[in-house]
C-alpha cells in the first residue's frame, strides 16, 4: 500500500476515533450535575496518547524516505496534542455554595451560636443578642438597661417594680398624654419581644380628692397603660391591673415634688 494511502486512512481514522471521544467527554460534561466519573478512554491522557500514535503513523506515512523519523515525530506532536485537547473537560469548575446565614444577622450559620435571632436585633460576634449590662436578658428585651453588674434582676430586667417616668395623663383623668405614648411604644416592643413574661401594671395617685376616687381614678389609669399596650401588640391575658389610689406613697404629699412622685404607673413581673 502506498504511503499516501496509508497516510490518509490514519488520518480519517484520527478524525473518527478523536470526534467519538471529544463528543462522549462532551456528553460526560454536560451531565455533570449527575455524575463527575469520566470513561476512561474520554480521558486526556488516552485520547493524547491515541492521537500520538495516529498522529505518528500518519507522519510517517505522508513523509518521504529521507525524513520518516521527522515526519514521525511532528505527527506524533501534533496528534497527542489534538487529541487531549479534544478530551479535555471544559466544563465550568463547580461553584462553591455562599455560607447561608439563616436568621440574617450578619453571622453565617456556621459561626452562630444563637441561631434563630429575631429580625433586626443588635448581635456580637457569635451571633447572640447583645446584652449590654450581661444581666441575662438581652437588651431588646431589657426594660432596664444599665443594670449594675451582679444585680439579680427579674424577666424584665430589672432589679424592682419599674416606674414608668414620664408616663403622664390629662388632668384628673386616665387619658395618656402624647409623650406617655411614645414612651409606652418602646416598653411594648421589649414585652412583645418577650413572649413568656407577664406583667403587673400598678396605679397610684397622690392624696389629694378622697380615698375612693383617688382609688377609682389609679385603676382607670393602669387600665388605661394596658389599653395602650394592647393596641401595640401586646395579648391582654398577659397584663393584669390593679389601682392602689394614695395607699402606698413613694414620697410626702406635702409638696408638689412629693405628689408629683406619688402619682405613677409601675410595671413589675407578674409571676
Amino acid at each position: 500500500m502506498k504511503k499516501s494511502t496509508t497516510g490518509l486512512l490514519l488520518g480519517s481514522a484520527l478524525v473518527v476515533g478523536l470526534s467519538g471521544c471529544a463528543s462522549s467527554a462532551s456528553q460526560s460534561s454536560d451531565a455533570a450535575g449527575v455524575s463527575s466519573d469520566r470513561a476512561w478512554y474520554q480521558h486526556p491522557a488516552v485520547c493524547g496518547l491515541a492521537g500520538g500514535l495516529i498522529g505518528g503513523g500518519i507522519g510517517y506515512a505522508s513523509s518521504g524516505d529521507s525524513d520518516e523519523d521527522t515526519g514521525a515525530a511532528i505527527g506524533t506532536t501534533a496528534g497527542a496534542t489534538i487529541g487531549a485537547m479534544l478530551c479535555a473537560d471544559t466544563s465550568p469548575a463547580p461553584v462553591a455554595p455562599a455560607p447561608r446565614d439563616t436568621d440574617g444577622d450578619g453571622v453565617i450559620d456556621a459561626d452562630d451560636q444563637c441561631p434563630g435571632t429575631p429580625a433586626g436585633v443588635a448581635v456580637d460576634a457569635v451571633g447572640c443578642p447583645l446584652d449590654s449590662d450581661s444581666d441575662g436578658v438581652p437588651d431588646y428585651q431589657d426594660q432596664c438597661p444599665g443594670t449594675p453588674a451582679g444585680a439579680e434582676v427579674n424577666a424584665l430586667g430589672c432589679e424592682e417594680d419599674l416606674v414608668l417616668r414620664d408616663v403622664n395623663f390629662e388632668f384628673d383623668s386616665a387619658i395618656l398624654t402624647m409623650g406617655a405614648e411614645q414612651i409606652l411604644e418602646d416598653v411594648a416592643g421589649k414585652l412583645r419581644a418577650n413572649q413568656n413574661v407577664r406583667v403587673r401594671i400598678e396605679g397610684h395617685t397622690d392624696s389629694m380628692g378622697s380615698e375612693a376616687y383617688n382609688q377609682q381614678l389609679s385603676q382607670r389609669r393602669a387600665d388605661s397603660v394596658a389599653d395602650y399596650l394592647a393596641s401595640q401588640g401586646v395579648r391582654p391575658n398577659r397584663m393584669q391591673t390593679t389601682g392602689y389610689g394614695e395607699s402606698q406613697p413613694v414620697a410626702s404629699n406635702d409638696t408638689d415634688a412629693g405628689r408629683a412622685e406619688n402619682r405613677r404607673v409601675e410595671l413589675g413581673e407578674w409571676e
